[in-house]
């Protein structure tokens, strides 16, 4: 039979589960970091969520920080027109002022000159499309705001290769625009998306210590935006196929490379997940009459996925599963999905005064402002990497 709790009892018992509580906080970041170490990299499986240790990174929610943003855009040497918002007439600033805050730990400010004394004599390079141009620049700022002013850099813009490198610390952050990761092929005028062959592209990232992968949007493309002409996968091209069933030829072409020739013991491997679009206000607001993004100044306050959680999700985590290399997921996508408010929409450099006017069918709903959310992406790029 059990006997009743005392007050006693009661206020002994709630204080062991306060230091437990302390004490699982305080380890939180020690396990990620033991999780993640270079030392185990040969004895792991590939990480597919950081919330299979005890801190979820990428749970939690965004809170208002006035510490924010980490630079100014005016300040950074490297933003392309369709990411600098500000330049190009935003006139709210509330997006700059928010923080991510997982649901069980602390996230560490990102710092970066620690980020080159880490890295000195190395090279990160992101790897993909337009998304992982906006991740590879935001980081350029986060480090450029921290060193000396006149501490000397190099930039080498190139198609697909462009790499910034901070001289005095002999650290390159590049990045090489490869949209499907696997190879396109010119072939009597026509482009050839090779689901099967990744090879010229992947001799540009075999010296690299920090590879960052992403892809995912250019394989929904049609008509006019589409980027190839037929597809060859297995020898027979094909005028179309079933998008998911491309993506994952494509990147179980891309693992296979990555685990025939990534040394797991001197390069780490992160990839980037889907990063979320907010064309359909609906979505998010039942009663929207708008078509895009544009006038949305305050992000989400949810625990559920806004609207219909992307289905290359499950490619992307079915492929890094069956790796042998580890391969860090730094799964974005729900944490952007709730930023609604953080895309360029008609603040861009390349458009037109006519296009502005006309935001529900110009507004840029899939890039990022910057500074902004990337700004994030790289905090917990950087937390994967060294904590």
């Amino acid at each position: 039979m059990a006997l009743p709790l005392s007050g006693f009892s009661l206020c002994a018992i709630f204080f062991l589960l306060l230091v437990q509580t302390q004490k699982a906080s305080s380890v939180m970041l020690a396990n990620l970091r033991n999780h993640n170490g270079h030392n185990s990299h040969h004895q792991r499986k590939p990480l597919i969520q950081a919330n299979q240790t005890s801190c979820a990174l990428f749970m939690g929610t965004w809170v208002r920080d006035e510490t924010y943003p980490l630079y100014q855009s005016s300040a950074c040497p490297i933003i392309d027109p369709e990411f600098n918002c500000q330049m190009y007439g935003r006139p709210d600033s509330d997006y700059l002022k928010y923080s991510w805050r997982p649901a069980n730990c602390e996230l560490p400010r990102f710092n970066g000159l620690d980020f080159l004394m880490k890295m000195r004599g190395k090279t990160v390079m992101f790897v993909g499309d337009s998304l992982g141009r906006n991740q590879w620049e935001s980081l350029i700022c986060m480090i450029w705001a921290a060193v000396p002013p006149r501490s000397p850099t190099q930039i080498i813009r190139g198609d697909p290769l462009s790499t910034f490198k901070f001289l005095d610390y002999g650290v390159a952050v590049s990045f090489y625009r490869a949209p499907y990761l696997v190879d396109i092929d010119s072939v009597q005028g026509k482009r050839v998306l090779r689901l099967d062959d990744i090879s010229r592209n992947g001799n540009a990232w075999r010296a690299a210590d920090v590879l960052s992968f992403n892809t995912g949007h250019w394989w929904t493309h049609k008509g006019a935006l589409q980027g190839w002409d037929s597809m060859d996968a297995g020898g027979s091209l094909y005028q179309d196929m079933d998008r998911l069933i491309a993506l994952e030829r494509g990147l179980r072409t891309w693992a296979r490379w990555v685990d025939a020739n990534v040394d797991a013991t001197r390069t780490r491997v992160f990839f980037q997940s889907i990063s979320p679009t907010h064309y359909n206000p609906s979505e998010w607001n039942a009663g929207a009459a708008t078509k895009s993004c544009y006038g949305e100044t305050t992000p989400l306050s949810t625990t559920t996925y806004p609207g219909v959680y992307p289905d290359q999700m499950k490619v992307v985590e079915a492929v890094l599963r069956d790796m042998n290399t580890p391969a860090f997921l730094l799964d974005i996508t729900m944490l952007s999905a709730m930023r609604k408010d953080a895309h360029p929409s008609i603040y861009s450099g390349e458009l037109s005064a006519e296009q502005r006017a006309n935001p529900d069918h110009s507004a840029d709903c899939s890039h990022w402002c910057l500074p902004g959310l990337p700004d994030t992406w790289n905090q917990l790029f950087y937390t994967g990497l060294f904590f």
